[in-house]
């Protein structure tokens, strides 16, 4: 090996080591969790009761923060089926209330496994913290059967391939 080659690989080696990726994508199925997401970071696992108009629920919430933004994934079981629909429009109005979104666009959710529902739904929002500062989620409400599920991107400025990464990394396993 010529004499240069060596001092030029290690000068390789050492700046690949100092460029880790500030999103480190994996796949991770969250235990009684019924469903598989992918996170660009190791997330921790949250659980609180949780007061909705519908029913009080034991909220199960699976997040990390990457690239200045917090990933989030949470679910909860319904009593009722036909209490989902109103569930899963009352957290979409919470996640706009919230942030006191001044924009909001949405579209239908898609999720491979998910229970068709009429409210079921991707959210673009947009708001403004208390010092002025823009605030940005992007996030997709579904269910499968009587669980519902909400995944969250939030942060000052959001990359669009990382929230089309983690919104579309969902799936439930038959």
């Amino acid at each position: 090996m010529p004499r240069f080659l060596a001092p030029l690989a290690l000068a390789v080696a050492l700046i690949a080591a100092g460029c880790s990726p500030a999103l480190d994508w994996r796949e991770f199925q969250p235990e009684g969790s019924g469903i598989v997401a992918t996170f660009p970071c190791k997330p921790d696992r949250h659980t609180r009761t949780v007061k909705l108009a519908v029913q009080t629920v034991r909220f199960e919430l699976i997040s990390c923060a990457a690239d200045d933004v917090q990933f989030a994934l949470s679910y909860f079981d319904l009593d009722d089926p036909g209490q989902v629909s109103a569930a899963l429009k009352e957290l979409q109005s919470l996640a706009a209330g919230n942030l006191g979104a001044s924009e909001r666009r949405a579209r239908r959710a898609e999720v491979p496994g998910m229970t068709p529902n009429p409210g079921a739904a991707r959210l673009k929002l947009e708001g403004r913290q208390p010092d002025g500062s823009t605030l940005q989620q992007e996030a997709v409400f579904f269910a499968k059967g009587l669980r519902v599920y909400q995944a969250t991107l939030l942060g000052r400025r959001l990359r669009p391939d990382a929230a089309e990464t983690f919104l579309s990394g969902m799936r439930l396993p038959a």
